[in-house]
């Protein structure tokens, strides 16, 4: 057992981060969307710096964003694999390439279909393959107690990226149009990636990472599993479904608020031409909370515990979304900034608490893969985004989909309150026996 982490454990995790920053861009299609969608005008193809590129349906334009979402949880099961077995290098870089590829593909084809190929397909295929690699590369270096904060400044990257993506891509956008700033991103994304995925790397054999210090007097409790479970064995639990529900709860009204940011600050803003010219800020906004929220929470997971934390940031984040009507229908930005930033904390925040619930119930070794299939509940999460779209179509707002999104959070609130790590049998006997 090592006396202290060493540096190179600090250096895998933050290029992992750097990596999840290009991987990120997911978190800014609301820039994007804003200058695409005009219903009145859908179909019918721009002019000017944009020329070529249709205009959108509220619909449509959340379906490339959705697509991506699916591609990117699918892939997150092989990019666990590659991860497991050919190193976090490998995913990382493969991930960026086809990330890289999609934007550029977006830009060239200026069309639905183009978006729907190049960012949806091509995009969430690379997000899925390089996310899935940083996370469990950097968590073997480091003990149970760190888990939350490691991961959640891992993952912090892919939060963040809103924070400089959105203000690039609108600059991007107005200085050299749609396509344009597809080409820019991509050209970046290859780059950063590149570089930062050959930082990427497993400890040696025979690392052990140090343990917590024990204060005096105080008993260590039984909180995470001591067997690294394969995943055919963890699909047989209903803990493991009990995660994935969890995970589409927190995804869920996540991406509702992230699909839609810059089009709710709009709406909201209406007769302030400096929020209406920028509506970006909102997405920017929330880049940094989500990031902010990703660390923040798992710090106080390492200390509260995964499921208190979980339970705190759900049904204060639910609270918010049953407000945001009201809050929309007075203009009141103050509480319209305070509100969306809970909801994107407590998004960001079960992106730190799943994988450190993941490797405490099921152990790190095969976390890659075993994280892989969790992860598909973050993917199902989607559809909260699409429905959104769907009832602002046909009711002229969002509110429904605000009320419907806090219920599943209390939901899943309730599910997490009612699930413990699995215990092996050979486990179970050993308590037994320690209690006899």
């Amino acid at each position: 057992m090592a006396d202290k982490v060493p540096g190179k454990a600090w250096v895998v995790t933050f290029a992992g981060t750097a990596i999840n920053l290009c991987l990120g861009i997911l978190y800014a299609w609301s820039v994007w969307a804003k200058v695409l969608i005009k219903e009145d005008m859908a179909g019918q193809v721009m002019t000017g710096m944009n020329a070529g590129w249709p205009y959108l349906t509220n619909a449509q334009a959340a379906t490339p964003f959705s697509l991506c979402v699916i591609m990117f949880a699918l892939l997150m099961i092989p990019g666990g694999r590659i991860q497991d077995k050919y190193g976090p290098k490998v995913g990382a870089t493969t991930g960026g390439l086809f990330l890289a590829v999609g934007c550029i593909v977006a830009g060239l084809m200026k069309s639905y279909t183009g978006l729907i190929f190049g960012f949806g397909i091509l995009g969430g295929i690379g997000m899925g393959i390089g996310y899935a690699a940083p996370t469990p590369a950097a968590l073997k270096w480091f003990g149970p107690h760190k888990r939350g904060l490691i991961a959640g400044l891992v993952v912090g990257g892919y939060g963040g990226a809103a924070l400089y993506v959105s203000p690039l891509a609108n600059y991007l956008i107005n200085s050299g149009g749609l396509s344009y700033s597809f080409y820019f991103l991509g050209i970046m994304f290859a780059a950063v990636t590149i570089i930062a995925g050959q930082l990427l790397s497993w400890p040696p054999a025979g690392y052990v990472p140090p343990a917590a210090p024990v204060k005096p007097g105080a008993a260590a409790a039984p909180t995470v599993t001591k067997v690294d479970w394969v995943a055919g064995d963890m699909i047989k639990t209903w803990q493991f479904f009990a995660l994935v529900i969890m995970f589409i709860g927190t995804t869920q009204s996540g991406l509702l608020v992230i699909a839609f940011a810059a089009k709710i600050l709009a709406d909201t803003a209406k007769g302030i031409p400096f929020f209406d010219t920028n509506a970006w800020i909102l997405a920017s906004y929330g880049g940094l909370v989500n990031a902010l929220g990703r660390v923040g929470t798992g710090m106080y997971s390492d200390k509260i515990g995964r499921g208190n934390a979980y339970t705190v940031n759900c049904l204060v984040s639910a609270l918010c979304l049953f407000a945001l009507p009201s809050i929309m229908g007075a203009r009141n930005l103050f509480f319209l900034f305070l509100a969306v930033g809970i909801a994107y904390w407590q998004y960001g925040g079960g992106l730190a608490l799943m994988p450190s619930f993941t490797a405490d119930f099921f152990g790190p070794k095969n976390l890659g893969f075993n994280y892989g299939l969790v992860f598909i509940g973050w993917g199902l999460g989607f559809f909260m985004a699409r429905l959104g779209g769907t009832i602002k179509d046909v009711t002229g707002s969002l509110n429904w989909a605000f009320y419907l999104s806090g219920m599943v959070l209390i939901v899943a609130v309730i599910l997490c309150r009612i699930t413990k790590r699995p215990t092996t049998t050979g486990e179970k006997a050993a308590t037994a026996k320690a209690k006899a």
